[in-house]
């Protein structure tokens, strides 16, 4: 009896057109987004090219200052302010006049930079502009300092020699915060309809007085309902990982080159499954509390709105933390465990502790989450309408 009412609803949830769409459809498209967003993100305007606002008297010396830079485009102008105001460049260059036989004569010199800060190309280029004059600065004062028989060492007194902890790509950080949203996402996006309609659908169009007047067990016929939304949110979240581990492995190049995970790739694929199901079935419990207590979908969706929401606050708090910082209460408490150990993996790094305290962890919530939705079914108040 079990496996027909499961068949059953499984059915009724794919059949609709409508479910299908914010089930499946829905969540692929919405992390393909955040896929090729991020993917440009990182790549830091690879391959752009930069409109840089002078002024007319900006010649070929000063432009040689640039001569590394070959994604700057010079747009010459009587009033470069006014040339990037208008939307004709992303950023615009004043120097003072006789920029170059100032600094030759050793008298003052001055430069202006105008741009955008809350626009990307616009911080870009300051930062290329930046970079290359305060080389071109040095330079200076080091001639400066040669010509006046200095030591070069009283500027520099000693070098900084910066060195990472890990040697992995610095990408992988960023894409240990992309999967773990995109799977807690879709997973949640993928099975809330379904839990909405399951309990509080039936509610709204009088149907779970007559389900209920069945020889079916009340208990068989919750955790039936609860094992298809676990199921709708499986599908969703592995067709989800697999359409993103997809485009991420034939469609960036960033994103790609920081995933690397040596020997242990099928045991890392295999726990992130392991983790995709439990973390359903975790969500499904919750879900299927939300739409017991919605006395109809609507009611249910914005009980289940605050669900969704939850998944956002590891992102915050995960993503500043190092992996060797990650404590026990990372991977004992649920969704953020989820952030925390997939951060572990795709670092490449196995802690059989770490993985037993998450599955644990979840095992038991999700235990909890499930006897609360049962006494809430086994009361009349809250399966009758």
């Amino acid at each position: 009896m079990l496996l027909k009412i499961y068949l059953k609803e499984m059915k009724d949830c794919f059949r609709d057109r409508r479910t299908l769409l914010l089930t499946v459809l829905l969540p692929i498209i919405m992390m393909t987004g955040l896929t090729f967003f991020y993917e440009s993100l990182i790549s830091e305007g690879e391959g752009e090219t930069y409109s840089l606002a002078v002024e007319k008297s900006f010649g070929a010396k000063e432009a040689e200052l640039f001569s590394g830079m070959e994604n700057i485009e010079f747009v010459q102008s009587a009033n470069p302010e006014e040339t990037l105001t208008e939307g004709e460049a992303v950023a615009a260059l004043v120097l003072s006049p006789d920029f170059l036989t100032s600094i030759e004569k050793g008298e003052e010199a001055s430069v202006t930079l105008i741009g955008d800060s809350f626009s990307q190309n616009s911080t870009n280029l300051m930062n290329l502009v930046t970079t290359t004059l305060t080389a071109f600065e040095k330079s200076v004062t080091a001639t400066r300092l040669q010509s006046q028989g200095t030591d070069l060492s009283v500027i520099q007194p000693f070098t900084i020699d910066q060195k990472e902890i890990s040697e992995d790509n610095p990408n992988v950080n960023l894409l240990a915060m992309l999967i773990p949203l995109m799977l807690s996402l879709a997973i949640g996006v993928g099975a809330s309809p379904s839990a909405s309609d399951l309990f509080a659908g039936e509610k709204e169009r009088k149907t779970m007085e007559a389900l209920l007047m069945t020889p079916v067990n009340r208990s068989t016929l919750l955790f039936a309902k609860w094992m298809t939304i676990a199921s709708v949110g499986t599908i969703t979240g592995l067709t989800t990982l697999g359409v993103v581990a997809a485009e991420i492995t034939f469609l960036t190049e960033n994103l790609k080159q920081a995933v690397s995970f040596g020997d242990n790739a099928w045991l890392i694929i295999g726990l992130a499954l392991v983790m995709t199901i439990l973390f359903s079935m975790f969500n499904a419990s919750l879900l299927m509390i939300t739409s017991i207590m919605g006395k109809t979908v609507k009611e249910s969706q914005s009980y289940s709105t605050p669900v969704m929401m939850l998944t956002i606050l590891p992102t915050m708090i995960i993503t500043g933390i190092g992996i060797n910082e990650l404590t026990f209460e990372h991977f004992a408490i649920p969704i953020m465990n989820l952030f925390s150990l997939l951060k572990e993996l795709l670092f490449g790094v196995i802690n059989y502790e770490h993985i037993v305290i998450t599955l644990g962890s979840n095992i038991v919530f999700m235990v909890l989450f499930f006897i609360i939705g049962r006494i809430m079914f086994m009361k009349d108040k809250w399966v009758m309408n």
